[in-house]
């Protein structure tokens, strides 16, 4: 059951963001490249029909090289506009927000749950969601006759195999791995600059009331390790436990993370009740983090280690 009420917390926070995001525009300057490659998928040299299993091991037969496909997540749209499949995405979510093309597309759904009966009037020929998703939403997806495939990365690796995956799938294999070596590229380079610096314990905030905290096996627990920092709730039960405040003082990080958001500022961290004895606190390292970015697991991944690494080791960024 907590786990059940965290993973809700989880898309609590991914909401609040994502209508941060819908506020402040799209400031990020980075573009998606649109991608004008063409693969042979007809005759003899055709990759169709393909046989794929997804990341939850459903075995998944693509008849055709998708032509409309459907969105679940912003990560996956996310992918999806990389790999430079914009005028085949027919269909997203309320929360898709990036790059700025994504809010045209018609809408399927939202945090309250997807619209299926818009889904399958949208007639796509692949559905592309984030975990395993609800049984009965996709049972009525495979039912009306439309593929779908599952994956819910969680580290660096997941993302670049997600990315590879999905690329795979919709003849766009080659432009996949332009962007996934372009990604393994940046986060060596990132690497490579804080691999000497002192560890600095870090407490990264995913919820406040009831505090929650990024635990082990979550992609921002690889992010702090690969930043040079000690996540202090690696051994805390679950990818999103709730974390007790005495714990976290008793800890005491050094760089203190959370995502923007309406309800949240520097100082209204630093002024919470007993904070004023964290390191972080004391000196001045409460840092939060651009909500669109650190909260997705896509294509800009390694741009959230780059802004953890540049949190916790500034200096190696100068």
């Amino acid at each position: 059951m907590k786990r059940f009420k965290n993973k809700k917390i989880i898309m609590l926070v991914l909401v609040l963001a994502l209508t941060l995001a819908a506020f402040t525009g799209c400031g990020n300057s980075n573009k998606v490249e649109d991608n004008n490659e063409k693969v042979e998928t007809e005759g003899e040299n055709s990759i169709y029909p393909l046989e794929i299993e997804d990341q939850f091991k459903n075995k998944v037969t693509i008849e055709k090289e998708p032509q409309r496909i459907v969105s679940l997540a912003p990560s996956h749209t996310e992918i999806l506009f990389s790999l430079g499949l914009r005028d085949k995405i027919v269909g997203v979510t309320s929360f898709c927000d990036y790059p700025e093309e994504a809010k045209g597309k018609d809408k399927i759904g939202d945090f309250e749950g997807i619209n299926i009966e818009k889904v399958i009037e949208l007639e796509p020929d692949l559905v592309v969601q984030y975990g395993k998703g609800d049984k009965e939403i996709n049972n009525k997806i495979k039912e009306a006759g439309i593929p779908i495939v599952s994956y819910e990365p969680e580290s660096v690796d997941g993302v670049i195999d997600t990315i590879n995956e999905i690329g795979k799938i919709t003849g766009k294999e080659e432009k996949a791995k332009k962007i996934t070596d372009d990604m393994k590229a940046k986060k060596d380079e990132i690497v490579d600059k804080v691999k000497d610096e002192k560890s600095v314990k870090v407490f990264y905030e995913i919820w406040h009331e009831p505090l929650t905290a990024a635990g082990p096996g979550s992609f921002m627990d690889e992010l702090i390790k690969l930043s040079g920092g000690e996540n202090i709730a690696k051994d805390a039960e679950g990818e999103y436990p709730n974390f007790d405040q005495e714990q976290l003082i008793e800890r005491n990080p050094d760089v203190y993370l959370a995502a923007e958001d309406p309800e949240k500022t520097v100082e209204s961290i630093k002024t919470r009740p007993g904070y004023e004895t964290i390191n972080a606190v004391k000196n001045d390292k409460v840092y939060l983090l651009e909500p669109n970015i650190v909260s997705r697991p896509g294509p800009r991944i390694v741009e959230a280690l780059e802004l953890v690494a540049k949190a916790l080791h500034p200096d190696s960024f100068e």
